[in-house]
């Protein structure tokens, strides 16, 4: 399979460093001796240091690793935005933050020498076993940097020569589904399903929720989430404002607003037409695990393709969530009443997220503006009817 890399630019020069490490790979391997095999490893090192969403993307996979492995020592490295969501997640011993360049949003992050010193300096811990779960030339050098046993990832981003196990991403399947097939292929089985917590809200955040909604009323609690993250993801805030104003005023709905401090200007077109007595505001004032302790109080959550999608999704709230240019089949929400609304295009989804189409820069994309409020708020309807809680909240079988 060709490198999964839409940049010409970029392909060209992975391909290039992939010819390089092939051959340095080719050399070195009569000489390279391995410590093990990936069977009953003892210190087990996973990275994932991308955004939000693609760190819970990948949990089941995580507690898959913690069920084949029960007795290992598991570490995660995350970028530091998600160091608190990972100590949360129940399989992992221990989180380490490690902030890429290429992936700080705040121009922040280190250079590749720095991260390579870094993750050299991981060789004393002796890992027999350590799994990439980004298709990415960068991180697969990191992880060879680390000196594990035995490593495990995707040959797709480039640095495939590197990995002692290096399969193709299925860019046709979910990115869940992907992270899960590697971890069966490196012990050599499925982990067996099991009902267990992905992620544990801890106390402090669970009061906090309480106390955030303790004034709200008999009607559903609609999270709603207006920023999409990114421009070419944004469903226009005046959307959501009509749908959030149509559930208060027809079905007295309370109204919670999240967001960071930069959503503010998109969260406050939804502000503008909630009454007070409906809305309750943490935008820029809750954290990754007090938001999720907030979506297991509410009804629904209404979002674009989000990390806090994926987060209401790990906590097992309903979703119902606007996709416009990112392929559902890698990134959509999988709970049995999420609801994926969407349209199709020739060119959608193009899931040309980081490199948006010229035609799509500067304003909000086709794909977008063809999904209606009407479709929107009918689908928040039939899933508030299907919930338990929602009936309860209503009064009736009907919302």
């Amino acid at each position: 399979m060709p490198l999964q890399i839409y940049d010409a630019r970029e392909r060209r020069l992975v391909r290039a460093a992939d010819g390089v490490l092939s051959t340095v790979a080719w050399l070195r391997a009569p000489f390279r001796r391995r410590r093990g095999t990936s069977q009953s490893p003892r210190r087990i090192l996973l990275l994932r240091l991308e955004r939000i969403g693609d760190l819970l993307m990948a949990l089941p996979a995580i507690a898959d690793v913690r069920s084949l492995a029960p007795d290992s020592e598991i570490d995660l490295v995350v970028g530091h935005w998600n160091a608190a969501l990972a100590e949360a997640i129940p399989a992992v011993t221990r989180v380490e933050s490690l902030d890429a360049g290429w992936l700080a949003r705040d121009a922040g992050g280190a250079d590749m020498p720095a991260l390579l010193r870094r993750a050299r300096g991981w060789r004393p811990r002796h890992y027999d076993l350590a799994i990439n779960f980004e298709p990415d030339i960068r991180s697969n050098l990191l992880l060879a940097a680390a000196g594990a046993g035995w490593t495990a990832g995707y040959r797709s981003g480039g640095g495939g020569a590197l990995l002692d196990l290096a399969l193709d991403f299925d860019p046709r399947t979910h990115t869940t589904d992907n992270a899960r097939r590697l971890v069966s292929e490196v012990f050599g089985r499925p982990a067996m399903d099991a009902a267990r917590p992905l992620l544990h809200v801890p106390d402090h955040a669970v009061r906090s929720a309480a106390a955030r909604l303790s004034t709200t009323g008999r009607g559903p609690i609609v999270a709603v989430h207006t920023s999409g993250g990114r421009a070419i993801k944004q469903w226009e805030p005046a959307r959501f404002a009509s749908v959030a104003s149509t559930l208060v005023r027809a079905h007295g709905a309370t109204i919670v607003l999240t967001g960071s401090d930069a959503d503010r200007p998109l969260s406050d077109v939804v502000k503008s037409v909630v009454p007070a007595d409906h809305l309750v505001d943490v935008v820029g004032d809750a954290d990754l695990l007090v938001l999720a302790a907030l979506f297991e109080r509410v009804d629904l959550l209404l979002t674009g393709d989000t990390g806090p999608m994926h987060l209401a999704s790990a906590v097992g709230t309903p979703v119902v969530a606007v996709f416009g240019p990112s392929d559902p089949r890698r990134y959509a929400p999988r709970g049995a009443s999420d609801r994926v609304i969407r349209v199709d295009l020739p060119c959608s989804p193009c899931n040309r997220i980081r490199l948006p189409p010229a035609r799509c820069v500067g304003h909000t994309p086709d794909c977008l503006v063809a999904v209606s409020v009407d479709r929107v708020l009918e689908a928040v309807l039939s899933v508030l009817a299907e919930s338990p809680a929602g009936r309860a909240r209503t009064g009736t079988g009907r919302v």
